[in-house]
């Protein structure tokens, strides 16, 4: 990114044009895009199921959204998310189209919808000047966008990731929009892309946006985004965000959830960036190691012309900003940014188009400076890369002695298969937290989990898909003895599946994704007077947790008028008062 010398420049341009031509028979960006595309679409229509693995319920916010959108509700205004509805809208599309599709796979893959076109857009704006450019920054794309696997593992077993949906998808976007502003010549498709990238992140991850946006204004400081640019991508953005805002009120509101949720989450920044440091300590390292050798060697190097007498201020300090390892430095300190906020995802991916500017300009180098500058290339980049692929393929083989979860009531949420040691385990812990409550409500009320990773294991997921299949046959029992029918149902745990399984409506106004010591405000009136119309209220015992207490507490003032059935050993169900269960 160091601008060279007028010479110095155009030996680079005829060695990109050169190098180009080695490329000439290889496929064009657009068409690998098409057939990705094509063969995506094709495994969605497919019955597969896929290995379960940590936390795997995080998937499953995502039907209580998509039920709530189909029932007219709108995120932010009419229930309380972790996150921007962007996510929530694709999948709530695409499920239309594919409503057989394994879960997972149709998340990955719904953020194509918006990172597709507009990788497009900066794949042919670079494959004008080498080809094997713009497939080197679209491949490791797709593998990205494609592999639901993060780079932190919590399972030694061979599975998928369905946590940490929401930062892959934050990351994904910011690689496009990194590469639009580091490789991205044409002004208008540089504006169409940093503008449509920048309302992604926007409604998708706040983070990543607030991210996004340092680098934006790196790139207008070093002379990367033209003021027109800049000026054209802040009109269309802001224009998008008054649309949403005029047609559906939704930008205040979930400018609001997002002031609550930093607010039920304060804390230090400071022991996050180191505890993101450390989980990231491979890449985080080599690409410090990197900047720090790349300022070396411009330090050794000849000094630069002089810019010209009438070069202005703001060229100079364009000149002096345009530097690879300044730019290094920015998007690593990004990156380390936006895994404070992250338990999970694809974290620093968006330095590869960085790092493939930083190769271009290889030919500045020999000798050992070039053997540390490949070295340090390949450290940072390769070993996020290298582990996603080499989990996914482990995944993929794994499965194929793997047995599928056995199920009456839960759809496409049970696509999902995994060892028979670990079904037979999760049947008899399903029957042991029945039987024998007990120590698990001594746990719960001394603060503590059975095991304190008990939510990350693929046991424990399995326990509980198996438990909300034994939920939804007893309410559909319940309400063929009794000739009612439950039309809202509320759960209190992490997610919500029921409405989706039994085509209900969900309570309004509640959080999803009810994390209650991170993502649950305390309930206004407004909340607690819907909770009280709730037709059924379910809360899980196996096991009692202290989560599910905590949701307990935190909405018991709107269940004072509900009675308490005891539904399965495993549930209880809170039944609104005026609802008769004898016939």
């Amino acid at each position: 990114m160091a601008r060279a010398p007028r010479e110095e420049r155009v030996e680079n341009t005829v060695s990109i044009r050169s190098g180009g031509a080695r490329w000439l028979h290889a496929p064009s960006p657009l068409l690998v895009i098409v057939l990705v595309l094509l063969c995506l679409g094709g495994l969605l229509s497919l019955p597969l199921t896929v290995p379960i693995g940590p936390s795997y319920w995080d998937l499953f916010i995502y039907f209580d959204a998509a039920n709530r959108i189909f029932d007219g509700q709108m995120p932010s205004v009419d229930f309380f998310a972790p996150v921007g509805p962007l996510g929530y809208w694709l999948f709530a599309f695409l499920i239309k189209l594919w409503p057989n599709a394994q879960p997972l796979l149709l998340v990955q893959w719904s953020l194509l919808l918006i990172t597709a076109p507009l990788m497009v857009l900066v794949s042919i704006d670079v494959d004008r000047r080498s080809r094997g450019l713009a497939l080197a920054l679209l491949i490791p794309f797709l593998v990205f966008s494609v592999l639901p696997v993060n780079i932190e593992e919590y399972s030694h077993f061979p599975s998928l990731d369905g946590y940490g949906i929401y930062n892959r998808q934050g990351a994904e976007l910011l690689y496009v929009l990194t590469s639009a502003l580091v490789l991205v010549r044409g002004r208008k498709t540089q504006l169409a892309v940093v503008a449509l990238a920048a309302l992604a992140l926007f409604l998708a991850k706040i983070t990543g946006f607030i991210g996004g946006m340092g680098l934006c204004l790196f790139a207008f400081a070093a002379g990367r985004l033209a003021f027109p640019v800049a000026l054209g991508a802040g009109v269309v953005f802001m224009a998008g965000l008054a649309a949403l805002e005029l047609l559906f009120g939704i930008v205040s509101a979930y400018i609001a959830d997002i002031a609550t949720l930093v607010s039920i989450n304060e804390g230090e920044l400071l022991p996050r960036f180191l505890q993101a440091a450390s989980i990231h300590f491979s890449v985080f390292a080599a690409g410090g190691l990197l900047v720090l050798v790349l300022l070396f060697i411009e330090m050794g190097a000849s000094a630069r012309p002089a810019d010209g007498a009438r070069a202005g201020a703001i060229a100079r300090v364009q000149r002096f900003l345009d530097r690879d390892w300044l730019w290094l430095a920015v998007t690593l300190f990004v990156g380390l940014f936006f895994e404070t906020q992250n338990t999970g995802g694809q974290g620093f991916i968006f330095l590869w188009p960085v790092l493939l500017v930083i190769l271009g300009h290889a030919n500045r180098y020999h000798g050992r400076r070039l053997v540390a500058l490949l070295a340090l290339v390949g450290a940072t980049a390769l070993p996020t890369t290298v582990d996603i692929v080499a989990r996914s393929a482990r995944a993929l083989v794994g499965q194929v002695k793997y047995e599928r979860l056995e199920h009456d009531h839960l759809k496409t949420l049970g696509s999902v298969n995994q060892r028979s040691e670990f079904m037979d385990h999760a049947k008899a812990m399903l029957d042991i937290y029945a039987r024998y409550p007990a120590p698990y409500e001594a746990l719960a009320e001394a603060g503590q989990l059975p095991s304190f990773t008990l939510y990350t294991d693929p046991d424990f997921q399995l326990t509980w898909l198996m438990s909300v299949d034994e939920a939804a046959d007893a309410i559909l029992k319940l309400e063929a003895q009794s000739g009612q029918r439950f039309a809202t149902i509320m759960n209190l745990n992490f997610v919500n599946p029921f409405p989706w399984l039994l085509d209900r409506h969900a309570t309004r106004l509640i959080a999803i994704g009810a994390d209650p010591f991170r993502a649950v405000p305390p309930p206004s009136e407004a909340v607690l007077a819907e909770v009280a119309k709730t037709d059924l209220v379910l809360y899980p015992k196996c096991p009692v947790t202290t989560a599910n207490q905590a949701l307990l507490d935190i909405y018991r003032k709107g269940l004072t008028g509900h009675r308490v059935v005891s539904l399965t050993p495993c549930w209880d169900a809170y039944v609104r008062g005026d609802i008769t269960l004898s016939r």
